[in-house]
């Protein structure tokens, strides 16, 4: 059950969040700046690219890089197709986890590895490689790390990983949600530079001032009426999310969204794009997880029983390609079946701002359903 008082409490939020998940989010917009800084001073902005690689393949551990590669993916659109290098291994322990090249990646194509830790050995040896097979690499890695020491120079390029003031050890770094922009932000300065995106210096600084914005409206200390990340966790509180995304930026930022809520609230949720979403989720809507799926519901003493869960629709929608939108459609199912309903739109401003605001009113709320949720592990871990 949530402790909606809690989500009004900003001290007692903040003894709650060990391991600074809220200072994380807020600090969104700062790690943008720092990773755009420390892109610069790489040298990205001087590189000389002779055209655009054939392909862009993804590498690194954890839900961060999956959602790096997601983003990616979703933004290079036909300039290229993008790939993760999803990881092998017998534990999610970094010296376990093994990465390889497909057959046929060479010299036409482009490695990004994307780490918070920096220590794995299985990305050393994916950049050596690499580099025998003549492809570029671009590593983003805490400073110093060994993984950083093996590409730099010799392998390839090495940006260091943006990282906040406050976290002083890798497990922080990795669960924060601004890990995702300490990543994501060198590589973006990186695939404007080849052309495969555009993610001026200009733009970056308008997605940390949207970042910030957002951070100032999701806050601690602002109330839950007012607080569109509080409010969504209260409203997914005991419910089965189904996150239906419409746009290009929207289905990234659902995934990631549905990722967060399962690792830090432990809270399952099922996520599919609009239009796919209504056949494919509409049974939930009738089944055991209907609202009103229990004809007894209100007549049983259930204080000793469990709380059933139930279908909540989230509609995160950016802006649809071709003006064409089937979110009358999903709200119509919704509603027919008596199923609640939840939505977040960004406001007007470019895809990466609108990308950055979804992903930072997501971010606050898993954090707040895991502070002041049963999936306390977030608080506890």
């Amino acid at each position: 059950m949530l402790d909606e008082s809690l989500l009004d409490a900003p001290e007692a939020l903040a003894r709650a969040d060990r391991r600074g998940l809220l200072r994380g989010a807020a600090e969104a917009g700062a790690r943008v700046r720092t990773a755009a800084r420390h892109a610069a001073e790489a040298g990205i902005a001087e590189l000389t690219p002779e055209g655009r690689p054939r392909h862009v393949l993804v590498a690194g551990p954890g839900h961060a890089a999956t959602g790096v590669a997601d983003l990616i993916g979703a933004l290079a659109g036909a300039s290229a197709p993008v790939t993760r290098l999803h990881p092998t291994g017998v534990a999610p322990a970094a010296g376990a986890l093994r990465w390889s090249l497909p057959g046929w990646a060479g010299s036409l194509d482009l490695l990004l590895i994307a780490t918070t830790d920096g220590s794995e050995p299985g990305l050393a040896l994916l950049a050596e490689q690499a580099y025998r097979r003549g492809s570029t690499v671009v590593a983003v890695a805490p400073q110093g790390s060994p993984l950083a020491e093996a590409v730099d120079g010799t392998h390839g390029m090495v940006v260091p990983m943006a990282k906040a003031p406050h976290e002083l050890y890798e497990e922080t770094q990795a669960a924060s949600p601004g890990a995702l922009w300490a990543l994501f932000t060198p590589l973006l300065a990186l695939l404007d530079r080849v052309g495969l995106l555009e993610a001026s210096q200009e733009t970056l600084a308008k997605v940390a001032d949207r970042l910030d914005k957002t951070a100032e409206r999701c806050g601690p200390a602002i109330a839950t009426y007012s607080n569109p990340a509080k409010t969504l966790a209260a409203e997914l509180a005991d419910s089965l999310p189904l996150i239906w995304t419409e746009g290009v930026g929207a289905g990234p930022a659902g995934r990631r969204f549905a990722a967060e809520l399962a690792e830090l609230a432990g809270c399952p949720a099922l996520v599919a794009e609009l239009p796919e979403a209504l056949p494919s989720h509409g049974g939930l809507l009738v089944g055991d997880f209907a609202l009103g799926a229990d004809p007894e519901d209100f007549f049983r003493d259930r204080v000793d029983e469990p709380q059933a869960l139930r279908a909540r629709v989230v509609l995160l929608r950016d802006r649809p390609i071709g003006g064409l939108t089937a979110a009358p459609a999903a709200r119509e199912l919704a509603l027919s079946h008596d199923t609640p309903i939840s939505e977040l739109e960004p406001e007007d401003g470019t895809e990466l701002e609108s990308i950055a605001e979804l992903l930072a009113i997501t971010d606050f709320a898993a954090v707040y359903l895991a502070l002041a949720g049963n999936g306390a592990n977030g608080a506890n871990a």
